[in-house]
Parts: structure tokens; C-alpha cells; sequence
């Protein structure tokens, strides 16, 4: 087949390095091989396929390439996920699409101001503490 069979992966530029692939981790992202490209970065994998590529840079650059809006994986445990991000402090967005997909979907900032975006199969259930996605205090 010709053209485009799949997303390959999505590329962040970032100041704080560190930072960001603990974030990533956490979400259940493993940093694997990354060819020697002269600079500083890294490739973080799910399920053997590098999906996120972070480029260390000095000071992220006033003037950002492109227009992409987020990036959106699909996710396995809700509540393990909602948990985590309240238990980290990170502020979350949650709402379900309309139906008949219904899918849970979260909406959140990743340390270098990225929207991340991780659905959720519909049968899963958000018990009423983790809807409100404003930090735990």
C-alpha cells in the first residue's frame, strides 16, 4: 500500500530534559536506543515502537515550529492513569465523546507546555473523586 499506514511518532523540543522523561515514564514510556544525532535528547518507546522523540535544547526557541495541537495515545487503566496525575499534581482535563464512542478521553500538559492526550476504552468507569482534574492538595 502506498501513502501513510500509521503514526510513527511525535517530536517535543525541551529545556529540562530530566523532567520530562519522569513524566513520560510515569504515563508507562520507556526510554530506549536513539541514534547518536550530535545533540542531547531521547526516544521513548511503547510497546517496542519509539513514539516520543524529546530534543534537548538550551532555551526552548520564542518562535515554535508549526501547528500541531496534541499528541494522543490510547491508554490501558483510567483510574491507575487519573490517579497518578492527581497524586503528581499535574491539572487534567477529562470528558467523554459523544456517543456511540463514548471514549474517555484526558487532556493535560506535559512539562515543556505539550498537550498530551490519552483516550480510554468507553466501558471503564471514573469514580466521582478522580472526574475533577484540579490537583490534590
Amino acid at each position: 500500500m502506498n501513502g501513510i499506514q500509521r503514526m510513527d511518532h511525535f517530536t517535543v523540543v525541551s529545556d529540562r530534559l530530566d523532567e520530562t522523561r519522569v513524566f513520560y515514564e510515569r504515563l508507562g514510556l520507556t526510554v530506549g536506543p536513539r541514534p547518536d544525532f550530535g545533540i542531547g535528547g531521547l526516544w521513548l518507546y511503547a510497546q517496542g515502537h519509539p513514539v516520543l522523540h524529546v530534543i534537548e535544547v538550551q532555551d526552548i526557541p520564542a518562535q515554535r515550529r508549526g501547528a500541531l495541537d496534541h499528541m494522543a495515545f490510547f491508554g490501558g487503566d483510567i483510574v491507575v492513569t487519573l490517579s497518578l496525575l492527581k497524586q503528581h499534581r499535574t491539572t487534567y482535563r477529562l470528558q467523554r465523546l459523544p456517543r456511540p464512542w463514548s471514549t474517555w478521553q484526558v487532556f493535560f500538559q506535559d512539562p515543556n507546555g505539550a498537550e498530551v492526550e490519552i483516550d480510554f476504552d468507553a466501558a471503564q468507569t471514573v469514580p466521582p473523586e478522580l472526574r475533577d482534574g484540579r490537583p490534590a492538595p
